[in-house]
């Protein structure tokens, strides 16, 4: 019974910021990996952000260096710090989680979304 619930989206002025967070119903420690996708309509969903069980993180070229995911074990959250936003980060921001480890039998978890609207 997996739940992830993703907050914080919003309007924001071209060079603002915005903080998401994905909050877990258990410890995300039981997930072998988290991370956020966005998707703008018509477009495909695309990965921008991830992090594993073991912390390590990685970024979509189109926001590394101004994003930056970030996690709080005890709180079962997930977080993503956007930084310098610009109109083409405007979509909706996904967070998911994913069970197992390849080769093995994957899982994966998808929250509702939250939007994120990056506008003069």
């Amino acid at each position: 019974q997996v739940q992830l619930v993703e907050s914080g989206g919003g309007l924001v002025q071209p060079g603002g910021s915005l903080r998401l967070s994905c909050a877990a119903s258990g410890s995300i420690l039981s997930f072998n990996v988290m991370g956020w996708y966005h998707q703008a309509p018509g477009k495909q969903r695309e990965l921008v952000a991830g992090i594993n069980r073991g912390g390590v993180t990685n970024y979509a070229d189109s926001v590394k260096g101004r994003f930056t995911i970030s996690r709080d074990i005890a709180k079962n959250t997930v977080y993503l710090e956007m930084h310098s936003l610009k109109p083409e980060d405007t979509a909706v921001y996904y967070c998911k989680a994913m069970t197992g480890i390849p080769p093995g039998r994957v899982n994966e978890y998808w929250g509702q979304g939250t939007q994120v609207t990056v506008s003069s």
